[in-house]
């Protein structure tokens, strides 16, 4: 079975704290769809293997569209020099054409050499040599995209880890922001806490409003609350500011529209949905404003305007005027 974002999340605090203990495995395949956490891993490897007096000979970073498994394997068999141990990285691993030809050095690692291959975006065959002798004598890290639907739990749970509580209506609104690119979110964090108040521990969404740079006001998160009960004059407000953003992107908008009637659909009919149950209320009033005729009407226009967004047969429109005809069309369900 597939491990999910917060087994993922919980291997690679671990395997972060063994790295800053000093403690390593021989071999790392960092791999998967979610650059966030194999790079985690890496930097984490590479700020703590080494003093800095050892890396001039102890240390090789080297990308793979420029080595092959050859050279990689000889760098691997090297004794250090006046250390303990030697490091060698190989970074955007996926394009090494001889990739799999690694098994032969992994099936034997030394001891005294950590040999790390981070993967872009990417994995290997689980089905061939390489995946499996690196399950067998290193440690494997799989990380799988984090889903839409997904993030603001993800998002709370990363708070979490920083010893923050970030509400419900904060979390839905920073991952509307950032999409699911989770280095972002990072990012955004950091600049966060620097403008928190000292020994602040919980985080709202005036503190993501404020220090993230998007107005919850104009935003999806408002435009489906505002379509759930049915308040027209705000949904069609909401939809034109949003429409001539600067930055506005209608797939982005159909999609996150998209998941929030797949769950109205399922609540109405009674399959259970994982939201925070801080949503329920509007999910509930949703259900009321769409019932399954209606929300499945609803559902079957998102797909179309999710390919006119895509250019398909959008005519003139703009991905604005798309957002406001979309919109009214929702609301004459």
């Amino acid at each position: 079975m597939a491990k999910g974002f917060a087994d993922i999340d919980r291997q690679c605090r671990e395997l972060v704290a063994e790295a800053r203990a000093g403690s390593f495995k021989s071999v790392y395949l960092l791999m998967g769809e979610e650059p966030y956490y194999p790079e985690q891993v890496c930097d984490a490897i590479l700020e703590n293997a080494l003093d800095e007096s050892e890396r001039d000979f102890n240390q090789l970073i080297c990308y793979g569209s420029e080595v092959d498994a050859d050279t990689v394997i000889t760098a691997a068999r090297r004794f250090p020099m006046m250390a303990e141990r030697q490091l060698v990285v190989v970074k955007e691993a996926q394009l090494m054409r001889s990739l799999e030809d690694l098994a032969v050095y992994v099936n034997q690692p030394l001891d005294s050499t950590i040999l790390v291959l981070l993967l872009h975006g990417a994995s290997v065959d689980k089905r061939r040599g390489l995946y499996k002798a690196v399950q067998k004598n290193g440690v494997v890290v799989d990380s799988p995209l984090v889903r839409d639907y997904e993030l603001p739990q993800w998002i709370s749970s990363y708070y979490e880890g920083r010893g923050l509580r970030i509400a419900p209506d904060a979390a839905a609104l920073l991952a509307e922001s950032t999409g699911t690119d989770l280095g972002r979110i990072a990012v955004e964090t950091d600049k966060l806490l620097k403008n928190l108040p000292e020994g602040a521990s919980a985080v709202s969404a005036d503190d993501i409003e404020k220090n993230v740079g998007i107005s919850r006001e104009y935003s999806v998160f408002e435009l489906t609350r505002a379509l759930s009960y049915r308040q027209a004059d705000k949904a069609v407000r909401i939809a034109t500011r949003m429409g001539g953003m600067p930055r506005f992107a209608l797939p982005a908008a159909v999609s996150a529209l998209f998941t929030h009637f797949y769950r109205v659909l399922r609540h109405g009919l009674g399959q259970g949905i994982d939201v925070n149950p801080y949503f329920l209320r509007e999910y509930d009033a949703a259900v009321r404003a769409y019932p399954t005729r209606a929300c499945m009407t609803a559902i079957s226009l998102l797909t179309e305007y999710d390919y006119k967004g895509k250019g398909g047969a959008a005519g003139e429109a703009t991905p604005g005027e798309l957002l406001v005809e979309l919109v009214t069309k929702l609301l004459s369900i």
